[in-house]
């Protein structure tokens, strides 16, 4: 399994990011291998992010190619190059 963390700065207001990304919830939860996404705040004002859960890189691979992933950056009016880490699960503590 594969993890990646994006953080991004956006100018939305806190209420009107998670709007934006509730009304994209359904298309989320249809991309094929993606086990599990967590939306986060840092402490940091304007400064949120993304936890991926992908099965593969080949999964990650195939999202990245599609429109919902190339619409990111428009959808939370990113303002500068977001912050991206990858990294292979070595394994996890729970399975439920």
């Amino acid at each position: 399994m594969i993890l990646q963390i994006i953080k991004l700065r956006s100018d939305l207001s806190e209420e009107e990011l998670l709007r934006k990304a509730r009304e994209r919830e359904p298309q989320f939860k249809a991309i094929p291998g993606l086990v599990q996404k967590y939306y986060v705040k840092t402490g940091q004002a304007g400064v949120y992010g993304g936890v991926y859960v992908w099965d593969s890189p080949e999964s990650l691979q195939s999202f990245q190619k599609t429109d919902l992933a190339k619409s990111i950056p428009q959808a939370y009016e990113i303002v500068a190059a977001p912050d991206i880490e990858i990294m292979d699960i070595l394994f996890q503590l729970r399975n439920d």
